[in-house]
Formats: structure tokens, C-alpha cells, sequence
């Protein structure tokens, strides 16, 4: 821990990573680094205990994501600013971590002096992007509407959520293989992601699937 400057936690499930952010801050005189946690549940007790002025949080984690955690803090402690700071950068990634309230979004490959820049920048309410992260959200910006899945590629998709490989997807709607992979394709390229559980994921979260609905117990009549 360092003595005085503005108050952070570190909240990264990977010991690795979340010690060399720790190292890359330790000689830093205007932060102090008040915590650390390695799930989303552990950082909120940890602003709550130490109301910091940033936290630094990566997207996924167990118990509470990043997401998730952001979201919270945002709620509950407004005067913590969160910085998403994670390797993902997709566009559904991005849009999740700032439709959740965070005031910045860098990549694990940011310099010492990007970090603690915008660090500061955070504190004072800025908005602080990568430039990665900030190209993508401009191109977003000019995309047209999103492309709308087809029937079939629906079919597909709510059969990746029942837990069907693509030879049982094929038997189940009596298309080939490679006919369920080309669909797969066409599909990650519409919801912007690279492998089956995300699309499920956003799927849900854009409605194009039903969320599962909880299993209640049925009880006997007497």
C-alpha cells in the first residue's frame, strides 16, 4: 500500500494480472491503493469498507461480473468511479461495461502512464477510453441497424441454448453440418461475438432468445 493521493481498489480474479497492476501502481505517490479483490462480491464489500475514488475492474470474474459489479457500485456508492479494465474488447463487451455506468474502459496492454492518466481522469469525472475501445465505439456509432437474425438462424441459436452440438442441430432441423456451422458464422458476425456461449448470452439480452425461467418443485396434493 501507498500513503496518500486518490483512494483505489484493484478487483481482477487473475492473481497474476491483478498483482502486476499493483506493481505498476506501487511507486505511484499520487494513488493509494486501498484494496484488492478477486470477485465482484469482495469489491463491493471493499468500497463500501474503504469508499475509494476508483475502482479498477475487470469484466469477468466469478460470483459477481464486471458487469454486474459495475452496476452496483454504481447504485450504491456514486461517488466511486469504476474503470473497466479487462482484455476484452468486443462491441457487445464495451457496450455492456458503459450501459452499466462506467466512467472508463482500457485494455490490459495500457502503458503505467495511461493507467495512472486515466486513473485521474476518471476521478475527476472524465470519460477515459482506449483508443481501440474508442475506434470501435465511433464505428459503431456509424454502422446501420443491426442486422436482424433469420428464422433459421434463430432455430440455430435456440439450439446452441438447449446444449445441441451441431451434428444434433443438424438431425433437429434437418440441415447439414457444414450448413450449421455457415449459419453459426453468419450469426457471431451479427451479434459481434466469437463463440457459442456469448451468443447465447446476448441473444437473451437483446431478446432474440427467451431467458430460462426458474424450476419450481411441484408439490403433491395431499
Amino acid at each position: 500500500m501507498s500513503g496518500g493521493g486518490l483512494r483505489i481498489v484493484v478487483v481482477d480474479d487473475h492473481t497474476v494480472m491483478r498483482a502486476g497492476v499493483l506493481a505498476l501502481l506501487a511507486d505511484e505517490d499520487s494513488i493509494e491503493i486501498v484494496g484488492e479483490a478477486g470477485d465482484g462480491r469482495a469489491a463491493l464489500a471493499l468500497v463500501e469498507r474503504f469508499d475509494p475514488d476508483v475502482a479498477l475492474v475487470d469484466l469477468r470474474m466469478p460470483v459477481l461480473d464486471g458487469v454486474a459489479t459495475t452496476t452496483e457500485i454504481v447504485a450504491r456508492y456514486p461517488r466511486t468511479r469504476v474503470l473497466i479494465l479487462t482484455t476484452y474488447d468486443t462491441d457487445a463487451e464495451i457496450e455492456r461495461g458503459v450501459e452499466a455506468g462506467a466512467i472508463g474502459y482500457l485494455l490490459k496492454d495500457t502503458t503505467r502512464e495511461q493507467l495512472v492518466d486515466a486513473i485521474h481522469a476518471a476521478a475527476r469525472g472524465e470519460t477515459v477510453l482506449a483508443p481501440r475501445v474508442a475506434a470501435k465505439l465511433v464505428a459503431r456509432m456509424r454502422r446501420p441497424a443491426q442486422e436482424p437474425l433469420t428464422d433459421r438462424e434463430t432455430d440455430v441459436l435456440g439450439a446452441v441454448a438447449d446444449g445441441l452440438t451441431n451434428a444434433e442441430i443438424g438431425r433437429r432441423l434437418v440441415i447439414a453440418e457444414a450448413t450449421v456451422k455457415t449459419h453459426l458464422l453468419r450469426l457471431f458476425a451479427k451479434l459481434d461475438v466469437n463463440d457459442r456461449t456469448r451468443a447465447v448470452v446476448v441473444a437473451m439480452e437483446r431478446g432474440l432468445l427467451p431467458r430460462p425461467q426458474p424450476r419450481f418443485p411441484v408439490r403433491k396434493s395431499d
